[in-house]
């Protein structure tokens, strides 16, 4: 079974960061996943656009931006300037008065258009926007820090996500309290891919490539 796994760079060692980068991927890592936090939207600063730019120009593989800031519309095309075309760019659709204007400039510029879904938003609430976008990230946690707990009934939310998936076309994205029970619960389901921190990946006494064989080796 296939899915894909993205590191959540909020975690990495940012004194070693290029060492970082290069690691996870040697060790097969997907992609990179950045969180953008604007101290507005959710509680907490975390990664800058300055950080974006450098591990956009080390890594090869491809970037998975996760916008949690409000109004994303008005600074997207900073974003979008220092990113590839195949990128991912993620918006919470609370964030922004017209996400779907929002989406189409990620689209416009090559991106691949995502949303972010917040434990205490509802699917209903999201679904035309689900015909639009490739990728919806589903919160485990509440956006903002990472380490937190898992909040057990997103189980049913993303349940409900995998039987819109083929008929809306999009990919499902886990994101927050990912440990290997949930890759081995939610990944025959359809999930079809990990954001991983420090649940699973980052701050063990393994290497990078030892963690991810393993999780794509579990007993699915």
């Amino acid at each position: 079974m296939n899915f894909q796994l993205t590191a959540s760079m909020m975690c990495a060692d940012f004194g070693h960061l290029e060492q970082e980068i290069k690691a996870l991927e040697q060790a097969g890592i997907d992609s990179f996943h950045i969180d953008i936090m604007d101290g507005r939207y959710v509680p907490n600063f975390a990664m800058s656009l300055n950080d974006l730019q450098y591990i956009r120009s080390v890594a090869t593989k491809p970037m998975d931006v996760h916008l949690m800031i409000e109004h994303p519309r008005t600074h997207i095309d900073l974003f979008l300037k220092n990113l590839h075309k195949g990128d991912t760019v993620y918006i919470h659709p609370e964030a922004e008065y017209h996400p779907s204007t929002t989406l189409q400039k990620i689209i416009d510029a090559g991106m691949i258009p995502g949303i972010a879904i917040n434990p205490g938003t509802s699917v209903e609430t999201v679904y035309e926007m689900l015909r639009i976008v490739d990728k919806v990230l589903v919160m485990s946690v509440n956006p903002g820090n990472a380490g937190q707990m898992y909040l057990p009934y997103v189980g049913d939310k993303v349940k409900r996500l995998i039987s819109l998936r083929e008929e809306m076309g999009f990919e499902l994205i886990w994101d927050g309290a990912c440990t290997a029970d949930k890759v081995l619960e939610f990944a025959p389901m359809g999930v079809d891919g990990f954001v991983l921190g420090t649940n699973l990946l980052f701050g063990k006494k393994r290497s990078y490539g030892e963690i991810l064989k393993d999780i794509r080796e579990l007993n699915l």
